[in-house]
């Protein structure tokens, strides 16, 4: 892969109730994917460590482009975690910051890219459940991933891990929301 092109990886969090059961997913370009499951979370928090594993598990690649259906995640990457540090972990109107743990996470994996003399991940928003293959397969990950929580497993599969790729030239098979209609 020439340096300037950009590596691809769709995330997604799901969640069983909201809260309850929680999974998140990244699928790559290149059929490379990761999901996990907790056993109670939300949809945000499942959106944030899809985008925390996206971001950490490609350290190496120097232009990754994460594509998230999820403004609530983009926005927490792109604006608001900074501020939420800055301010001793409470919001702009003084409440305490949700997700701290995660959000340090991000903010570490980020300046780890930085001091590594990466360029900063592009974060693109896609609409989910629209017929985008990607975020299609990254929802199929994450629901499942959701499934395993529900029965109170928390686990990480991932290709990284023995896990088999997937072939992301069709869609994601049981992501009705995602297939095009």
């Amino acid at each position: 892969m020439a340096n300037d092109v950009p590596y691809i990886v769709a995330t997604d969090g799901a969640c069983q109730g909201n809260p309850g059961p929680t999974g998140w997913a990244w699928v790559a370009e290149d059929g490379h994917w990761a999901a996990g499951s907790i056993a109670a979370g939300t949809n945000n928090i499942g959106e944030l460590l899809a985008l925390l594993h996206a971001i950490g598990d490609h350290a190496h690649v120097r232009h990754l482009r994460v594509q998230a259906d999820s403004m609530y995640a983009i926005n927490t990457y792109r604006s608001w975690m900074d501020g939420h540090a800055r301010r001793g972990w409470k919001t702009s109107t003084g409440a305490p910051t949700k997700n701290v743990e995660i959000l340090r996470g991000l903010i570490a994996v980020r300046d780890a890219r930085r001091a590594d003399g990466q360029p900063d991940v592009v974060l693109e928003h896609v609409r989910g459940h629209s017929g985008h293959r990607l975020n299609g397969w990254a929802d199929e990950r994450a629901v499942r991933a959701a499934g395993h929580g529900a029965q109170g497993r928390e686990l990480i599969w991932s290709t990284h891990r023995t896990a088999a790729r997937i072939d992301v030239r069709v869609d994601a098979p049981g992501s009705g929301e995602d297939r095009r209609r």
